[in-house]
């Protein structure tokens, strides 16, 4: 059945859009509250946000809408997402939720739900909350002492630090390293600068002044020119551009050159399989990670599992398989053995260890495989359903054909924005370039 609210990364739209408004956060505190706390009182709910003017209304709603069935809420401030899943997990908490809509710009929001486990919320789960989001729940609301409480809570950003600090091996130190981090004007815009510098690293901040509207704009993950020039300039180590809430995290080395989480995976995978830390001879990707990845950990002897696109999906197989490492390339790293879902920070710390440990450049720690020409294309549309269409579906059968065995076709719906996304991989550079430019026309004419 399709959702009208839950996308792949929980809801997200244009504060005061349809999806986004007061009224819409506080029935979902609600309806999470009632699906969650299994009719229990005083539950605890922790509840963080990115730096974005709406956060601000929406954040007041969830506390009404968690208060009013009877939950005790504990708001956290401006803190990265994986800094909500630890302190859920930490403070006890039956429900963890932050506000943010990631790497998009500041007129969106977005509510993501984390279990008393930390981890994000099943389908399952979601489509119980959607089921009550429009019902009405006037007869189970709490009355008189049964109401909840809303308290600020004071501290929880050094106690991120501090457990961000103990991934890092105690035996090593960044000293003698200059680091570029660009929060985004976000949510780590403090925590990362700091984490870093106390670990001993020359720390060179980008994006650390947000004014409610300038989160992600032309710096973080998304836009990584300013890190890149920041890097040259000052002659950096290392860049780290993280998004909007750090749950991710792009790399730029001492060159100025990207490095995606297709890469980190395979720098983290081979450094834990020679300390023998690699549960399961298993990384947990995407579909979207790249052949070439496949290829070089297949020649490691590690064996590749892919999921739906959405770190919540690769966490989900993690759990199921008892594996520890997984991500995507678009830099959500997921390391278990410390978090339960993506943290930008940690998966630079993991990689600053190897840097350190072998005394040799970003640039050469990284570049563990040749990546598979690969094209992403997405194309906007206007409503219907344009991978229906009787001609698109021709033109991806007859595209997958022609990509016979050696290559990968990916079209897919976007689950956070009106777009499809075309993703091809191939040996052959030109041929997947105008195969992706030919579905984009079919996709478009028909959207």
């Amino acid at each position: 059945m399709a959702r009208s609210y839950f996308g792949t990364d929980g809801i997200r739209g244009p504060a005061n859009g349809r999806n986004m408004t007061p009224d819409v956060a506080m029935r979902v505190g609600m309806a999470t509250g009632l699906v969650l706390a299994e009719h229990e009182t005083h539950q605890r709910i922790v509840i963080g946000k990115d730096t974005r003017l709406s956060g601000y209304m929406l954040e007041n709603a969830l506390c009404a809408g968690f208060t009013a069935v009877g939950a005790d809420v504990f708001m956290l401030g401006p803190i990265p997402t994986p800094a909500v899943a630890m302190l859920t997990r930490s403070l006890r908490a039956h429900i963890g939720v932050m506000i943010s809509a990631s790497h998009n710009a500041f007129a969106d929001n977005g509510i993501k739900i984390f279990g008393a486990d930390g981890f994000k919320l099943s389908d399952d789960v979601e489509a119980r909350i959607e089921a009550l989001i429009g019902a009405d729940l006037s007869r189970r609301l709490a009355t008189g002492t049964r109401i909840g409480r809303a308290t600020r809570l004071d501290g929880v950003r050094d106690r991120y630090v501090e457990f961000a600090k103990r991934t890092f091996p105690r035996h090593l130190s960044l000293e003698g390293l200059r680091v570029v981090v660009d929060c985004a004007n976000g949510a780590a815009y403090r925590v990362a600068p700091e984490a870093l510098w106390e670990l001993g690293a020359e720390v060179v901040p980008l994006g650390v002044a947000p004014d409610g509207t300038n989160i992600n704009r032309d710096c973080g993950s998304t836009s990584l020119e300013a890190v890149r020039a920041k890097v040259l300039e000052v002659r950096a180590d290392v860049g780290i551009a993280l998004d909007g809430d750090a749950d991710r995290a792009i790399i730029i080395d001492e060159k100025g050159k990207p490095v995606d989480g297709d890469q980190l995976l395979a720098v983290i995978a081979r450094s834990w399989q020679e300390s023998d830390r690699l549960r399961g001879g298993t990384v947990v990707t995407t579909v979207m990670s790249n052949l070439g990845l496949e290829r070089y950990l297949r020649d490691l002897g590690i064996h590749m599992e892919r999921t739906k696109v959405g770190d919540r999906y690769v966490a989900e197989r993690m759990r199921e398989g008892r594996f520890n490492i997984g991500g995507e390339q678009s830099g959500h790293i997921i390391l278990t053995d410390y978090t339960t879902t993506g943290d930008g920070l940690l998966a630079a710390l993991e990689l600053l260890s190897v840097v350190v440990q072998g005394g040799r450049p970003v640039s050469e720690v990284c570049h563990r495989f040749e990546p598979v020409p690969q094209i992403l294309k997405n194309v906007r549309f206007n409503g219907g359903a344009p991978l229906e269409a009787a001609p698109v579906v021709e033109a991806i059968d007859a595209a997958r054909t022609r990509l016979g065995a050696s290559g990968r076709l990916l079209v897919r719906p976007s689950g956070t924005e009106p777009l499809i996304r075309i993703m091809a991989e191939g040996d052959d550079a030109a041929m997947i370039d105008a195969l992706v430019d030919e579905l984009a026309s079919v996709v478009s004419a028909h959207g």
